[in-house]
C-alpha cells in the first residue's frame, strides 16, 4: 500500500524561506527538497550555485529568479506579484538560513506587509553550528553578523560592544578575518577568549578556542587557515570588562594628556565605569 503523503506547501500561496545546506549536502531537510521540488519559483541569492543545489537532488525548478543585495526590492515586487496570481515562492541563500546577514530579508519583510504568508522550513545555520560547539554555557548570545568592512568603523562598531555581557556572534569573510582578529584583541583584550569556526561542514572545517593573543599564532602556523567562511564567536564582558563606548571615549581623551594611573582615576570618577576595567583598557592601549 502506497502511503499518502502531504504537499509540502500551504493551503494559501506563501513565501517559504528554506534553509540549505552550508557545505554537506546531506544536511539538506526531506521537507526542503519537498518543498523546492513543489513550489512554482525559487527565488536564490546565485542562481547558477543554486542550480548546482537543485541538479545534485534532481529538482527541476519552474523558475528561477535572482534575488540579491542589488536588486531585492525590485526581485520583492516580482514575488509579490506571483503571489497575487497564487503562485508559491521559495527562498534560499548560497549556503544556510536566508536573510540572516545575508540577502532576502527585506524581500521577506515586503512580503509580509503585502500580507501573505512566510513560512520558515528551517536547517542549517552558520551561527547556530559554531554556538552548538563553542561550550558557553553561561548567559545568552548576540547574533553581530558582519562588521563594517572599514578598519575604522570596524574598530568603532566594536568598541560599542565591549560592555557586551552575552558571547557575540560574528560572521566575517576570508580576506577580513585576521584583521577583524586583531582588531578584536585590540578592542576586548588579548585575554578575552575567541571560537574560530572555519568551513563548517566542509571538507577542511576547523573549530578552535583559544584567547585572542594566540588567535594571530593561529593564522600564522597555517595560509590555508585565512580560506574560506568564517564564524567568530567571543566570550561576553566579565564585570570589570563592562565598560560602555562613551567612558572608554573619555578615557582615551584623558590618556592623551595625563599618566595612565591618573587618567583611568579620573575617567573612573567621571563615568562611573569601574575603575579595574579602565585600567585594563588603558594598559592594552598602550601596547
Amino acid at each position: 500500500m502506497n502511503e499518502h503523503i502531504a504537499s509540502p506547501l500551504l493551503s494559501v500561496p506563501s513565501l517559504y524561506v528554506v534553509a540549505t545546506p552550508l557545505g554537506n549536502l546531506r544536511d539538506l531537510s526531506p521537507r526542503a527538497r519537498d518543498t523546492l521540488a513543489a513550489v512554482d519559483v525559487v527565488a536564490a541569492e546565485d542562481t547558477r550555485h543554486s542550480q548546482k543545489l537543485l541538479d545534485a537532488f534532481g529538482i527541476r525548478a519552474r523558475r528561477l529568479l535572482a534575488v540579491h543585495r542589488h536588486n531585492e526590492q525590485q526581485a520583492a515586487g516580482q514575488v509579490i506579484e506571483w503571489l497575487a496570481q497564487g503562485r508559491h515562492v521559495a527562498l534560499i541563500t548560497d549556503a544556510g538560513t536566508p536573510a540572516i546577514s545575508d540577502p532576502g530579508a527585506r524581500l521577506v519583510a515586503r512580503v509580509r506587509e503585502a500580507g501573505y504568508t512566510v513560512s520558515p522550513v528551517p536547517g542549517a545555520c552558520a551561527a547556530a553550528a559554531a554556538l552548538s560547539v563553542a561550550g558557553i554555557v553561561e548567559g545568552g548570545f548576540r547574533f553581530i553578523g558582519f562588521l563594517p568592512a572599514k578598519a575604522a568603523s570596524r574598530r568603532t562598531a566594536l568598541m560599542a560592544l565591549t560592555s557586551e555581557r552575552d558571547a557575540m556572534v560574528f560572521y566575517e569573510a576570508p580576506h577580513r578575518v585576521m584583521m577583524c582578529v586583531a582588531d578584536m584583541a585590540e578592542v576586548f583584550g588579548s585575554g578575552r577568549e575567541i571560537l574560530i569556526a572555519r568551513e563548517l561542514t566542509k571538507l577542511h572545517e576547523e573549530i578552535a578556542m583559544m584567547p585572542l593573543m594566540d588567535a594571530g599564532a593561529w593564522f600564522d602556523a597555517d595560509a590555508n587557515r585565512a580560506r574560506g567562511e568564517f564564524v567568530l564567536i567571543v566570550r561576553g564582558a566579565e564585570a570589570s570588562e563592562r565598560i560602555d563606548a562613551a567612558a572608554l571615549r573619555v578615557l582615551g581623551l584623558l590618556l592623551d594628556e595625563l599618566p595612565l594611573r591618573t587618567a583611568v582615576r579620573l575617567a573612573a570618577e567621571i563615568t562611573g565605569a569601574p575603575r579595574k576595567g579602565l585600567y585594563a583598557h588603558a594598559l592594552e592601549r598602550g601596547r
